[in-house]
């Protein structure tokens, strides 16, 4: 699975990377973890890099309570969660899902030793920065909005709350991860970003393959990467084993 992931390449990079303009600054992170509103490029959007909420909540969900942070590439075509987000099916007239690119240059994984588990980041050799196959959705409910005139004889107005969510897909480990974890994120080849938020659902399938371990690398980092508040370059920076 993609649990946490790092996102501190240079900002020209990215720029080059997504083709796209950020509607917020992308500040350099280095333990990017569920819950929090991460950059994304959503189908419906392109043009822009937005900040979504990583966990979808399905349109049809009963609540905005825990999200769903991974997708399985071998079932996203069929799983309710994700299938219409896949298809691009957009109900009631209005995109409410699709697909996605998620920025990152390198994710974590943790291995059970007899001490523990172990974290490891996974990266290319050079860092640079990499788009994942994602899904996202928008929730939306209706909810009473209380002003102060509530108490007297005014009437409580009627609002909506709406969450901007993702998935990150997962497909069969390469080489490199098969040692740490039977998951991995499925890794965009060059060419192939636009085609996954384009393409039609067979050949969409198609790009979500394993990324070859060529030119990748794995190596152990401190267990400060366990706590989502440790948001410092020293958490991506390699350790000893030893030292874990």
């Amino acid at each position: 699975m993609c649990g946490r992931y790092s996102l501190f390449a240079p900002r020209e990079d990215l720029i080059d990377l997504l083709d796209a303009e950020p509607t917020a600054a992308i500040e350099p992170r280095y333990n990017m973890a569920p819950g929090e509103e991460l950059p994304v490029v959503r189908d419906a959007a392109s043009d822009r890099v937005e900040f979504l909420q990583w966990g979808l909540v399905p349109p049809w969900a009963d609540d905005d309570g825990s999200g769903l942070i991974n997708a399985r590439a071998e079932t996203v075509a069929d799983k309710p969660s994700f299938r219409d987000a896949f298809e691009q099916s957009h109900a009631d007239g209005g995109p409410r899902a699709g697909r996605c690119l998620v920025p990152a240059d390198g994710f974590y994984e943790w291995v059970e030793t007899d001490g523990g588990k172990r974290p490891y980041r996974v990266a290319f050799e050079d860092d640079r920065p990499f788009l994942m196959a994602g899904l996202w959705a928008t929730w939306e409910t209706e909810v009473e909005q209380v002003g102060l005139d509530a108490f007297g004889d005014g009437e409580p107005e009627t609002g909506t709350r709406r969450v901007d969510s993702f998935a990150v897909i997962t497909t069969e480990p390469n080489d490199l991860v098969a040692d740490l974890h039977h998951r991995m994120a499925v890794i965009l080849d060059d060419g192939a970003a636009e085609r996954w938020l384009t393409a039609a659902p067979d050949e969409a399938l198609d790009l979500l393959k394993t990324h070859p371990a060529t030119e990748m690398r794995a190596y152990p980092v401190s267990t400060a990467v366990n706590d989502p508040a440790n948001d410092s370059p020293a958490v991506a920076e390699p350790v000893d084993d030893d030292s874990i």
